[in-house]
């Protein structure tokens, strides 16, 4: 598998308003997009998406990383999906097209979930816009 670099990492907050003042107040971060219960932010090129979970999401409501995604090439993805599962890695999600990037979520052996993705944040603000 050949990865191309960090993409990004989601972070579960509890309250969006509050984490979003953080992240661009104190960070510097810039707002790319603000949503109902999400933030994408830029920080020199990396970057985060703050999500916010209720206290009624059961499973994902504790704060913290939801996921770490790293990029890959497109011409790569097919075969790094494969290379997943023929190490019997837990997919949790996809191969899916999503914010005009192919994507595959799966689970590292202590179950931090991770990513693999082809697009980047500004493929991904074409489809909010």
């Amino acid at each position: 598998m050949k990865l191309a670099g960090f993409n990004h990492v989601t972070i579960r907050v509890r309250d969006l308003r509050r984490s979003l003042a953080f992240y661009r107040d104190v960070l510097g971060m810039t707002l790319v997009h603000l949503g109902r219960t999400d933030a994408y932010l830029d920080g020199g090129g990396a970057w985060v998406c703050l999500v916010e979970k209720a206290e009624s999401d059961a499973q994902e409501k504790a704060a913290g990383v939801d996921h770490v995604a790293f990029s890959i090439a497109e011409s790569d993805f097919d075969a790094a999906v494969q290379q997943l599962k023929q190490h019997g890695v837990t997919i949790v999600r996809g191969p899916v097209l999503r914010g005009q990037g192919w994507t595959v979520n799966f689970l590292d052996p202590d179950g931090t979930q991770l990513e693999l993705h082809t697009g980047n944040l500004a493929k991904r603000m074409e489809v909010w816009r």
